[in-house]
């Protein structure tokens, strides 16, 4: 069963990343990612379609604080009192992107994938979304369930299917 469910989950993941990769063309836009707890399969998703180069010029992979603070600008003070998987810090990842490329789009991913690393109000699987279109920054909250790998393809659905959803 988790075999076939992460077989399905990387066949929705490519069929996303195509679907959006054809409508970013259409529009002539840019997107950058920020991700943390997916460790780049947003963007590997997106490059993994021929043409990508059309609008993806970098992405980020921040897994940790300093490298959020570095790379993204993301605040000691945010990281400090809510953490980095918080709406906070997405809204600063995705900011941070945006302001660090030429995108006009920007989707920025931290969760907690597990096995460990659940704290109380932070459970395993919750994932944090941050996505700036233009000048509007929107962030979304998600409890996936699964193991880790599950978790992780989920968020990388989610964030696919969130960009496409709001520049449709």
């Amino acid at each position: 069963f988790t075999q076939r469910l992460n077989m399905e989950l990387h066949q929705e993941i490519k069929t996303l990343a195509a679907q959006l990769g054809a409508i970013l063309t259409d529009k002539c836009l840019w997107i950058t990612t920020a991700e943390s707890c997916t460790g780049g399969g947003v963007s590997y998703a997106l490059t993994d379609t021929p043409g990508s180069s059309a609008y993806i010029d970098r992405a980020f992979v921040t897994y940790s604080n300093q490298a959020k603070q570095d790379l993204l600008n993301v605040s000691a003070s945010t990281l400090n009192q809510y953490g980095a998987v918080s709406e906070q810090t997405v809204h600063e990842m995705a900011v941070g992107a945006i302001k660090a490329t030429n995108a006009n789009i920007s989707i920025a991913v931290s969760g907690i994938a597990g096995p460990g690393g659940a704290t109380e109000g932070k459970p395993v699987g919750l994932v944090w979304f941050g996505m700036q279109i233009n000048d509007k920054v929107l962030t979304f909250k998600q409890i996936f369930t699964g193991d880790r790998a599950q978790v992780r393809l989920q968020a990388i659905v989610f964030a696919l299917k969130s960009v496409i959803d709001e520049i449709k």
